[in-house]
């Protein structure tokens, strides 16, 4: 309890620092009216402290925190003060034996006793000795806690992954409209350079509509390109929790080191999984216990007062009142009910055991899937990196070629085309290493929020 207590307070002063550090940070861009550079780890801390879904986790441990207080809660002893007033307007009666006046045995008289005013005040106590509902619902909502901060971890991932992704993608449209604008650059020229041919009457009007034609298609894609950017980056924003005016520029160059093999530890999911189990196992066993007695020691002091409100025999009269016991409850027999509840708790127990092996089993496929993948994709960016050297070469070459009249145009734009397939598929074999090495870390356990 010491330790989460200590782990509580460090997390307050972690985000306590990068709340302050953010704002220092948003106020300074403010100012100075220039686009902050965000870089991917950036992006993620601001996230972990404007995004609304890990506020409300963090708000979900809190509430588990009070409730397992709010369990413990019921050892404390109970104290009440009750007070009741009653006018009788008619007194109540009582059967008196005739023979305590003088009168026959086994005959009675009905007699009015008592005084109209009756005031009654005590305060009462009571002390759980021992009751095993109390005990087992102080190690249910322990758990219970304890998953409540999985669940956040959970969260945390979540929004790593999530961000992670969107931020790749956003580079990837940066990376596609740096290939937009050179291969728009290149176009222009080869446009210019045959109006010029067209001027001498060395080739066809087609062949200045075909390339004039092009240039306009990637203007189109440029403008295309730039709207999807701006949606990314404003799902890019909502995710970290800011304002959709915040400007917000990414890095350019996509980092894509290569990594090793990570160290299998227990993913979230499972640790969730095992929790649950445990959760359920707690529950069944208050529900067992939940047979046993409870034993309860209570008390009460208090004062009655007696009042009668006629002259001359007017009075207003208290007499105190005290004691003190030992309750014990046993429940005998509860039509079943009990016995049902037991019944459905082991079927959820079967449930979850099964829920674990099969989690276990799914991210064990989805570790060698995503490995496989990650493999792939390395192998992917090695290929098209020649390939984009290749095509780069053959389109030069078809511009000498051209320029000294031995290449016709269909051969440029053959060349040209090839150039930005093999840049865009070595984009997307970045992008893709890069989410399957994301997957493989989350996969494994060692996805994180702190890189």
């Amino acid at each position: 309890m010491k330790t989460k207590k200590i782990s509580n307070k460090m997390l307050v002063n972690i985000h306590i620092r990068r709340i302050l550090l953010l704002t220092l940070l948003i106020i300074a861009v403010t100012m100075t009216g220039q686009a902050q550079i965000w870089s991917l780890q950036q992006c993620i801390d601001t996230a972990q402290v404007y995004n609304k879904n890990l506020q409300m986790s963090r708000n979900s441990i809190e509430i588990g925190n009070e409730k397992e207080k709010e369990a413990k809660a019921n050892l404390i002893p109970k104290i009440s003060l009750n007070a009741d007033y009653k006018y009788f307007t008619d007194l109540p009666y009582q059967l008196m034996p005739q023979s305590a006046f003088g009168g026959p045995e086994g005959q009675f008289k009905e007699m009015q006793m008592g005084v109209p005013h009756n005031i009654s005040t005590n305060i009462q106590m009571a002390v759980p000795l021992y009751n095993p509902q109390v005990y087992g619902a102080i190690q249910t909502t322990k758990i219970a806690s304890d998953l409540s901060e999985l669940q956040y971890k959970k969260t945390e991932e979540q929004v790593f992954f999530e961000i992670s992704n969107l931020y790749y993608n956003a580079q990837i449209l940066v990376e596609q409209q740096q290939f937009m604008e050179g291969n728009l650059e290149n176009t222009k020229k080869l446009h210019e350079n045959l109006q010029l041919l067209y001027a001498q009457q060395m080739i066809k009007k087609s062949d200045v509509s075909k390339v004039a034609l092009q240039k306009e298609q990637l203007i189109t894609q440029s403008h295309l390109i730039e709207s999807n950017l701006e949606q990314v980056l404003n799902a890019l924003k909502f995710s970290m929790g800011i304002s959709l005016q915040q400007n917000l520029e990414i890095e350019n160059e996509i980092l894509n080191k290569p990594a090793g093999d990570y160290l299998v530890k227990q993913p979230v999911d499972l640790q969730i999984a095992y929790a649950q189990n445990k959760l359920i196992s707690s529950e069944l066993g208050t529900l067992r216990n939940s047979r046993l007695p409870a034993v309860s020691l209570y008390g009460s002091y208090g004062q009655t007062g007696f009042g009668y409100d006629e002259k001359p025999n007017d009075f207003l009269k208290f007499f105190p009142t005290s004691f003190a016991g030992l309750q014990v409850s046993v429940p005998i027999f509860n039509g079943t009910v009990t016995k049902r509840k037991i019944n459905q708790k082991k079927i959820e127990l079967q449930n979850s055991q099964l829920q674990i092996e099969n989690v276990a089993d799914q991210n064990n496929m989805l570790i060698e899937n995503a490995t496989r993948k990650r493999m792939v994709t390395q192998q992917t960016i090695k290929n098209t990196t020649s390939q984009i050297n290749l095509a780069k070469n053959v389109y030069d070459e078809m511009i000498l070629q051209q320029k000294e009249g031995t290449a016709n145009l269909t051969e440029i734009l053959l060349a040209d085309n090839a150039l930005r397939e093999a840049q865009q598929s070595q984009v997307n074999a970045i992008i893709d290493y890069l989410k399957a090495d994301l997957e493989l870390k989350k996969l494994t356990g060692n996805i994180s929020l702190k890189n």
